[in-house]
């Protein structure tokens, strides 16, 4: 009996082990170290990004924001920190909603 394996050296979310195991297949997993939890935190959000840029839709940006809330817990941050961090950075310089493009900035002279 020959069994199929594909390898993967990608971190998931908590409960694909689970689902996997459901599923009736096996799966191997590690748990990564902190240092290298965040590089592969790093390595999800480009691909979660580049999912996204190819099939444009709400599913795939909920992925980029889950591997934003991991990034952030993983540099000692809360969900809830980062929102806050957004809503002030919103506040203060607004956000993409108007589609503003700065074409180019003139200096100005006082002595005109």
């Amino acid at each position: 009996m020959s069994q199929d394996k594909k390898v993967y050296k990608k971190l998931v979310r908590d409960k694909i082990p689970e689902i996997i195991k459901s599923s009736g297949k096996t799966c191997e997993i590690i748990i990564a170290h902190e240092k290298e939890k965040y590089s592969l935190l790093e390595d999800k959000l480009n691909e979660e990004v580049n999912e996204y840029l190819e099939d444009k839709n709400l599913e795939e940006l909920a992925d980029v924001m889950e591997v934003l809330f991991g990034l952030a817990e993983a540099l000692g941050y809360s969900e809830d920190d980062l929102l806050k961090a957004r809503n002030k950075k919103l506040n203060e310089r607004g956000g993409f909603k108007d589609g503003i493009v700065l074409k180019s900035v003139f200096e100005t002279s006082q002595y005109r």
